[in-house]
């Protein structure tokens, strides 16, 4: 009999938590990583010099599909209690925008649930009563209100990929899983991001999985004013939200003569006093 005590970190996770998640349901190839690095650490600059503080580093992440994370899990070796790694566990959960949180030293989990739809915001659970994929979900989707078929069907649709299997960076996925919002129809959507960020292939995620989706609301398109705040935009990031608006308004037109395509209705707001661009479409 292994005596828990003596084993590592590293140890409990590949002898304990990484079984319990499995017998959960959760693929090992697809839904779970281990040891992800999500930011390269803060810079600190000290006269003429620089380093890189400590990178923040998730033990685990859990998805229900690709670059859709819905829960962390932060281990500790068994000479911790089963919640010594929750509030670290949280503070990544806060930066990614996950909402169940568990913390682990391998004699069970402590849930620690974020949607405020819970009986108890945390409880134990034993190893073997991990939660699954299906039930982890149902819970998000009744969470942000994602009831309908259509929806949920844009809310699952995957990134396209360029062939390339190009990861979006954590703030890149958070921004384009706000197609949630889009998918149920909201009026308006507030997106920032700064220069050097990757507007163009945000924005052009935003767009692909409505259109991969071919997404009715409520049985018609319905009407979505975007309203997107990019400091400096480029012609090419400005040009793709306008697609958005113009397909979520059943609008937009190609018209393919000496291979240039058209888009009707297009204005342009520039909002000098806050040096920034903001976007709309006429009705």
């Amino acid at each position: 009999m292994i005596d828990k005590k003596t084993l590592s970190e590293r140890d409990i996770c590949s002898k304990f938590i990484t079984p319990a998640i499995i017998a959960a349901g959760w693929d090992l190839n697809n839904q779970i990583r281990e040891e992800v690095g999500f930011t390269k650490g803060r810079v600190i600059v000290r006269g003429k010099l620089h380093t890189r503080g400590e990178q923040k580093r998730a033990d685990y992440i859990l998805y229900y599909k690709p670059n859709m994370p819905i829960a962390v899990i932060e281990a500790k070796d068994n000479k911790h209690s089963v919640g010594a790694g929750m509030q670290q566990a949280l503070n990544y959960a806060e930066i990614l925008g996950i909402p169940f949180v568990l913390s682990s030293n391998g004699d069970g989990f402590l849930l620690h649930d974020r949607t405020g739809m819970a009986e108890k915001t945390e409880q134990e659970l034993a190893l073997d009563a991990f939660p699954s994929p299906t039930d982890l979900w149902q819970r998000y989707c009744q969470w942000k209100g994602l009831t309908s078929v259509d929806v949920r069907k844009t809310v699952e649709m995957p990134y396209y990929d360029d062939g390339t299997s190009r990861a979006p960076r954590y703030y890149q996925a958070n921004a384009i899983n706000t197609v949630e919002a889009v998918a149920k129809g909201q009026q308006r959507i507030l997106l920032v991001m700064a220069t050097g960020t990757g507007k163009t292939y945000t924005a052009f995620q935003i767009i692909w999985r409505p259109i991969s989706a071919k997404t009715t609301l409520n049985g018609d398109y319905r009407k979505t004013d975007v309203a997107c705040i990019l400091h400096q935009s480029n012609q090419a990031t400005l040009i793709l939200l306008h697609w958005l608006l113009l397909l979520q308004h059943k609008r937009l037109i190609w018209q393919c003569q000496s291979n240039a395509f058209v888009v009707p209705q297009i204005t342009y707001h520039r909002d000098l006093s806050n040096s920034a661009s903001a976007l709309g479409a006429e009705s």
